[in-house]
């Protein structure tokens, strides 16, 4: 739901400047040095150049405006900020690199090139607000930001709109920093607190529900997220001066199912959106739950970040949240100890956990039973909040885009990243590197190209249906549709005797073929690497932790692991990747946990030698396996099958490596414990419904427990 933003500078260690600094009264021939290109170290396609003009030192990047370096004590400061900028010299005086402070936050760049080659894009924008009446009374604020002039130019411009509940702020420097490419091609950017939040006036619910009937706007009484969009593009179509009558909507994350519902039941005025990572069905496979399982941490800071005031109020303990939820026990012990349990979405929580008619009125995709615009759907593979969205409105949107006679209109794209990523060059991921500046290639070649054609009628934007980033192979691809089916097949990696996994199926009823552990409440299997700190908290690993090294849980007694041998050549799976598990317990309910890794070489470089890549992931709590509005006992000791998605994947597992499958029945604290004792409400369960259970997985040609993959046709 949240995305980090930020444009100029990245959390590192601050350099080590023993050498000698470029000083307040360093004569021409040391500024001189200073001129060239610098390249950030952690990302380097992020690069800015210094020039001196006079005897001044500019420096400016893509995103970022051109600004003078005042000299200030033995370093210079940022025309205007309050960034600290020092230069670094070898012993020979030669100009080696730089580093950017702002706060805390440090940022260093190596010299590239003496000459400078980037050139700022940056166009000034000026900012005024308005309150917009929604057709009950209520008024919602916005912020908007017009290029510098356009409103006496006669320059007509499309409006590009985002809603939040995160506070609508804006600025010259932000638009220019997270749209670059829009940005210099000049949009009217209009960014909107919603309803209850911020600047904004009435009550703040949760994924607001569509409640007005479709077509049908005359009760004022009637609102939603919908009708709020409405209202505000009709104000601002009429209201802004010099505005083209076409509006584009997009966000990431809440925004992003903001976005879409834009495109449901729209205002004539709306021509493009863009729903990226949206919150689609926080129940199904989004926020709050995955296939029935809680996702405890999550659902316990972003409630009472959104629900406790009009403002964000985030949450940032100093427990280890492994420990304080264990000791709590249940969400309803954590909600009293937090003294959450009287918000609205919390009393949700505890008192609705199965897939009831409050969370499936709050799910989007139902509503997608036609194409109202023209729509581009963005995600990333590791997205730690909002990957089920992206796809699941894709899939539902596809199917009434082939009519001969209409214009394609649906379009998706899948890339390496986490929640949001591509909003940043995205050349590295964690530890992962792609080779490629993704976010950028995206951002440049579709996102911009997109809005171009549908609010300026601009040619460029060519993406027939879906562009997928392929990892391990670090290439983009084209499909015609997702799924891809040109050129692929169905298959199926079976998990295999001897703890290993092949594309050849079982022979035989090997009754030994069978692996057996202990999964015990008192010691779950933690989803990232302790201490687990508050999911926005200080020093928080959330937003990467879907691409951490799975070495420190593959090691454990309570997990099932099965590994290839090494690939004697590269391997592609895509598509949506299901597991299809059969197993059993002696416990009455059971959590399934199914991941798919990429095992690289030991003598890969460093730091991927080893390394255990996560692909795809999921969990399924198997109360649900016959309807999750009416969740049911296991049967103890019995074989079942287990079947559902682990989502989308585009990844070549490459020559050298190994394929790896593993199995868990906890992933804590992000999803709350299974008793494994059948209760009619986890959030309450008591403490002696808390056993350990012994769980079996099958492999024999009886009971093959497999994933469905695509992978390409010979």
């Amino acid at each position: 739901m949240m995305v980090l933003r930020s444009y100029a500078l990245r959390s590192l260690v601050l350099l080590a400047v023993s050498a000698p600094v470029l000083a307040q009264n360093a004569d021409e021939a040391l500024l001189k040095a200073a001129v060239g290109q610098y390249a950030e170290r952690s990302e380097p396609d992020v690069q800015v150049a210094v020039r001196l003009s006079g005897n001044t030192l500019t420096m400016e990047g893509e995103r970022a405006r051109r600004v003078a370096l005042k000299p200030e004590g033995g370093s210079f400061t940022t025309e205007g900020s309050n960034q600290a900028v020092e230069f670094t010299r070898d012993s020979n005086g030669k100009v080696t690199g730089l580093t950017v402070a702002r706060g805390n936050m440090h940022v260093a760049y190596d010299k590239i090139g003496d000459a400078p080659v980037t050139v700022s894009h940056y166009r000034p924008y000026t900012r005024t607000e308005a309150m917009i009446p929604a057709r009950d009374g209520v008024k919602l604020h916005v912020v908007i930001l017009r290029p510098e002039g356009s409103e006496k130019s006669g320059e007509p411009l499309p409006v590009l709109m985002s809603r939040t509940p995160y506070g609508a702020g804006g600025s010259s420097d932000m638009v220019n920093g997270s749209k670059p490419e829009l940005a210099a091609s000049g949009y009217i950017f209009v960014y909107a607190d919603i309803r209850g939040r911020y600047g904004s006036e009435g009550q703040f619910v949760m994924n607001r529900p569509v409640v007005h009937k479709y077509g049908d706007r005359t009760d004022p009484k009637l609102v939603d997220e919908s009708s709020d969009t409405y209202d505000t593009v009709e104000w601002l179509v009429k209201n802004l001066p010099n505005n083209n009558g076409r509006v584009g909507v997009l966000g990431v994350s809440y925004p992003g199912f903001l976005a879409m519902m834009a495109g449901v039941d729209h205002h004539p005025a709306v021509k493009a959106i863009s729903p990226q990572a949206p919150m689609t069905d926080v129940w199904m496979g989004d926020d709050f739950f995955h296939n029935g399982a809680f996702r405890e941490t999550y659902g316990f800071d972003y409630v009472q970040q959104l629900e406790r005031a009009k403002d964000d109020q985030r949450v940032s303990m100093n427990d280890d949240l492994f420990e304080w939820f264990l000791k709590n026990r249940n969400f309803e012990g954590a909600a009293k100890a937090a003294g959450m349990d009287h918000l609205p979405t919390a009393k949700a929580f505890l008192t609705q956990p199965s897939y009831t008619k409050f969370w499936r009125d709050m799910a989007v995709q139902a509503r997608l039973t036609q194409i109202e615009v023209p729509t581009l759907e963005v995600g990333g593979w590791w997205d730690q909040e909002d990957m089920w969205g992206t796809q699941a409105e894709y899939a539902a949107l596809r199917p009434h885009d082939s009519k001969k006679d209409k214009q394609h209109a649906v379009f998706m794209v899948l890339g390496p990243w986490n929640h949001g990523g591509w909003g940043l060059t995205s050349r590295h991921l964690g530890a992962v590197d792609f080779g490629a500046p993704a976010g950028d290639q995206y951002r440049k070649t579709i996102e911009a190209p997109f809005f171009e054609l549908y609010l300026k009628d601009k040619p460029g934007f060519d993406l027939k249906d879906t562009a997928s980033f392929r990892t391990g192979e670090n290439q983009w691809h084209r499909y015609d549709v997702w799924p891809p089916k040109t050129g692929f097949k169905t298959a199926k990696l079976y998990l295999a005797p001897q703890k290993s996994v092949s594309f050849a199926a079982p022979k035989g009823d090997d009754k030994s073929s069978v692996v057996t552990y202990v999964a015990d409440p008192a010691n779950p299997v933690p989803y990232r690497a302790r201490p687990i700190q508050s999911t926005y908290g200080n020093g928080s690993k959330w937003r990467q932790w879907l691409v951490e090294d799975q070495r420190f849980v593959t090691s454990r007694n309570d997990t099932a692991v099965f590994e290839s041998p090494v690939l004697d050549k590269d391997t592609t799976i895509a598509g949506d990747i299901v597991a299809d598990l059969f197993a059993s317990t002696t416990g009455s309910d059971a959590d399934w946990v199914v991941k798919l890794i990429d095992v690289y070489p030991d003598d890969a470089p460093a730091p991927m030698a080893g390394y255990q890549l996560m692909i795809v992931d999921e969990i399924f709590r198997g109360r649900y396996n016959k309807s999750f509005e009416k969740p049911q006992a296991i049967t103890p000791n019995q074989v079942t099958e287990f079947k559902w998605s682990l989502h989308g994947a585009d990844h070549t597992f490459k020559k050298g490596h190994r394929i790896m499958v593993q199995v868990q029945s906890s992933w804590f604290p992000l999803y709350d414990r299974n008793p494994q004792t059948f209760v009619e409400n986890i959030m309450t369960a008591p403490a002696d419904a808390y056993k350990p259970q012994t769980q079996s997985i099958y492999f024999s040609a009886a009971h093959p427990s497999h994933l469905e993959v695509l992978v390409p046709a010979e």
